[in-house]
């Protein structure tokens, strides 16, 4: 079963409660006109020689890192918990919030917030999941030409936020 949130499941359910009942719609459908937007959630991970955990996957021919899409109804933190789980077949404690990007419509996809959290450090991770192919560890400059351009930007804000101890927050890669 998929978490909705990442905490405490009982202090969540009180929460909801207390919200009361759900909002109405004083204006009828006026919620199916508003737009979608989607977000992903990834997470920074290091080995123990501060090289990038990045995955490889089999459906696209740029690296990324290990996260994904949130589902409906998901957190950003329990997405890329779950997300962590299924591609590396392990258990992670997320740590704070890094990044949050927002990145404009590409393509098919719509326009998404990602968010990155601090991952920790991992050493000798394995792909468990079959839309991977592998996963690699490497320097950030290692990485650049095998990554998106606003992945590379987002990356260097994360490290820079991990280091720092602040979030940063970026239009495209760009802190803003």
């Amino acid at each position: 079963m998929t978490a909705l949130h990442h905490g405490d499941p009982a202090a969540f359910a009180a929460d909801v409660l207390d919200e009361g009942p759900p909002e109405p719609e004083h204006d009828p459908g006026v919620a199916s006109r508003r737009p979608t937007k989607t977000s992903a959630a990834g997470a920074l991970i290091r080995d123990s020689t501060g090289r990038m955990l990045f995955v490889v996957p089999t459906y696209k021919s740029v690296l990324d890192i290990p996260g994904g899409m949130t589902e409906d109804d998901e957190s950003p933190k329990a997405a890329a918990a779950r997300e962590i789980r299924e591609e590396l077949g392990t258990d992670l404690a997320l740590g704070r919030l890094l990044v949050v990007d927002w990145t404009p419509r590409n393509g098919v996809w719509r326009d998404c917030h990602q968010f990155v959290f601090d991952g920790g450090v991992l050493d000798g991770a394995v792909a468990h999941d079959p839309e991977l192919e592998s996963v690699v560890y490497l320097t950030l400059d290692e990485a650049r030409p095998r990554i998106y351009p606003s992945l590379h930007r987002r990356l260097v804000l994360a490290v820079a936020a991990a280091e720092s101890g602040s979030t940063r927050y970026a239009e495209f890669g760009r802190e803003v």
